[in-house]
């Protein structure tokens, strides 16, 4: 294992923040397991956060970057710029005691020292203001952000006490709008040294480009000052700003652990071992912490914990009851209630959670009643979509704003009234630079229309999605000629949102199988879970219709199942008496990537429909210049992704389907 530097960086106070215990953790990718992605480029390109960072930058074309990774050498740079009077450096190195920051970006104007924290985050002035709540205190969504700026500010403010300081975070303006066309296309990832690759801006930016600035430096010297001067909660007690960090620092020098009381927190802790890391012999932080504090052994560790209850926020006085098992809840901790609808409630479903696992009942849940009276309502054929969106930074033209909405992909399976399956459509726009929201929604109206059947979606997604290009539709000062169409169309299948000032119900409006299987259905196999990814294997463990038929190559097979991406499939099959996950059969979007790193793309896909695999692949396609065979690889791969999506979602409706007969 490599040498730790001692000091604690913004990185690291960050984690210690979230949980001091992890401070320990960090940096020893050789003893304990860490599930954040290793790439931390692919983890930036997800989030698009380099565009961000790079357009930044310019917006002060005179500024001096500081590229050395060397701690030192990096120091010593930034002192030597900063003796001129006035200057702008990036990365800037800063130093005190054990603390060391690289500030985004530091502005020097005489005894001035602006300090600029870029931030790939969208700030709505009407609606964040001063990051402060009705309650006076800091808004939760922006408390990392704010405690991320004080920190730097602090150490900066101790570093070079002589001058004064300021911290601003620069964010992207959602009111802006982009001042030209293409912008978006001069941020490109490019191979630096090493091989390594890094983002950069490929052609300068012209005057019209910077015209109309779409991220703006937000001042945030009066929350870091209340920072300062309000106690921390922390679950050990109240401690100011400069006796926390203190603390952090000294214990990482030393390399001692902090002892952390157990959270609800830790269901997502990243320290925890996989069995492919367990078998290469690396510990589990989570282990470690839970054996400690609750006498926990292998044992304990097999058994659910009050951490796998579903959408259950009561877990925390649990923990502090010392009651974390299951076996530990009891139907009063839960208060199962009905709720006046079919199905089950919320409540009913945690407890129906519970109570099988303490009666170690592995059979699956079904209200066939409630689900037949459902399925009668339904109109053949039945069509079922899945969309592959994500949000840009730098947006592709002019009159789009920041982070808006963008849907670039869809899947559309069909069932007919006799059974009949058939992939029968999809779409792909993965040209870069275009904006192809409205191209999607034609291509879904062409998709749906010549029938009235019913419309499945799993989650909120496609709703929410819909609704956001409708907003766009209606915003845009240049719409399409078709726009009034368009828009009727997608008020006819969906809902509008609560916040909408126009409210509709379509009335062809989308059917939530998310929801469906919320309260009509529950598999012991989910460990609670509603994500697609998990429900599908419990389906096909179950379903002998699934095993029987799927265990045959008619997925793109003539005379078979109709499929746009797959010929002669076989979706059924045992590793070792255990049935393959049809997802674990896809190749990987991208050769380019570690295995490990494209799992945990794929595990950012929850029951509301991420897509961190898609997403990434998408931003690729959009700011790398691929090679031909690399980018038909990618497109190859997502649409293959996305049409495993919607053929899930058939195949839970044919399950479900074999229950009520």
């Amino acid at each position: 294992m490599s040498k730790r530097s001692p000091y604690l960086t913004k990185t690291r106070f960050k984690l210690g923040m979230e949980c001091p215990t992890k401070l320990f953790y960090t940096g020893k990718e050789k003893v304990y397991a860490n599930q954040n992605l290793e790439d931390a480029f692919l983890a930036s390109l997800a989030e698009g956060g380099f565009q961000v960072g790079e357009l930044a930058k310019c917006y002060f074309p005179s500024g001096h970057e500081v590229t050395t990774l060397d701690h030192e050498q990096a120091i010593q740079e930034t002192n030597r710029l900063l003796q001129n009077e006035n200057v702008v450096v990036f990365e800037a190195a800063i130093r005190h005691e054990q603390f060391f920051i690289r500030a985004d970006i530091l502005v020097k104007k005489g005894n001035r020292l602006d300090l600029m924290e870029v931030k790939a985050k969208s700030y709505d002035p009407a609606k964040d203001g001063n990051f402060i709540g009705t309650r006076g205190g800091i808004k939760s969504n922006w408390e990392p952000y704010l405690l991320d700026a004080a920190f730097q500010k602090y150490v900066i403010s101790h570093a070079f006490p002589q001058w004064t300081i300021h911290a601003s975070l620069m964010l992207a303006d959602k009111t802006a709008l982009c001042p030209t066309n293409g912008l978006n296309q001069k941020f490109k990832i490019v191979k630096g040294s090493g091989g390594r690759k890094k983002a950069e801006l490929t052609t300068a930016l012209t005057p019209a480009e910077l015209s109309r600035k779409i991220l703006c430096a937000v001042n945030v010297d009066a929350v870091c000052q209340m920072i300062y001067d309000d106690p921390l909660e922390v679950a050990d007690g109240p401690a100011t700003f400069a006796e926390r960090i203190a603390w952090l620092a000294d214990h990482y020098a030393r390399d001692e652990k902090i002892i952390s009381p157990p959270t609800p927190a830790c269901a997502k802790c990243e320290f925890q071992a996989t069995p492919e890391d367990e078998a290469e012999g690396k510990k589990d932080g989570f282990k470690e912490c839970w054996a400690r504090a609750f006498k926990w052994g292998p044992k304990e560790f097999n058994t659910p914990s009050i951490l796998d209850i579903w959408n259950y926020r009561g877990k925390a006085q649990l923990i502090a009851a010392r009651r974390v098992t299951m076996a530990d809840v009891t139907m009063a901790d839960i208060n199962p209630r009905p709720d006046g609808e079919p199905g089950i409630s919320a409540s009913e479903r945690q407890w129906l959670q519970i109570e099988k696992n303490q009666k170690n009942d592995a059979s699956v849940w079904f209200d066939k009643s409630a689900l037949r009276n459902k399925m009668r309502s339904w109109t053949f054929p039945l069509h079922f979509i899945d969309f592959e969106t994500t949000r840009v930074a730098i947006p592709f033209n002019s009159v789009r704003h920041p982070y808006e909405t963008i849907a670039f992909q869809f899947s559309h399976h069909v069932v007919q009234s006799d059974g009949r399956v058939e992939h029968k459509g999809q779409y792909l726009n993965a040209q870069p630079g275009a904006f192809p929201n409205y191209d999607f929604v034609r291509a879904l109206k062409l998709e749906l229309k010549g029938d009235q059947g019913s419309i499945f979606r799993y989650a909120t997604h496609e709703n929410t999605i819909l609704a956001a290009i409708y907003r766009q539709l209606d915003a845009d000062p240049e719409p399409p000629a078709d726009a009034g169409s368009l828009k009727t169309f997608i008020r006819s299948i969906t809902t509008s949102p609560r916040d909408s000032a126009e409210q509709w119900q379509g009335k062809r409006s989308m059917v939530d199988m998310w929801e469906m299987v919320k309260r009509y259905y529950y598999a012991p196999d989910t460990n609670g879970s509603n994500s697609i990814k998990k429900v599908l294997p419990a389906v096909l463990a179950q379903s002998k219709f699934l095993q029987e038929h799927y265990s045959k190559p008619i997925y793109g097979a003539v005379g078979g199942i109709p499929s746009k991406n797959f010929k002669n499939q076989i979706w059924i099959k045992s590793d070792a008496d255990k049935l393959v996950d049809p997802y674990k059969q896809l190749p990987k979007m991208f050769q380019d990537v570690s295995n490990r790193d494209f799992q945990k793309l794929c595990d950012l896909d929850d029951e509301l429909r991420e897509g961190g695999a898609a997403m990434t692949a998408y931003a690729r396609l959009q700011f790398e210049d691929l090679p031909d065979a690399a980018r038909q690889e990618i497109e190859s791969a997502l649409l293959r992704y996305c049409e495993l999506d919607t053929l899930a979602m058939v195949m839970i409706y044919q399950a479900w389907v074999e229950l009520i007969a």
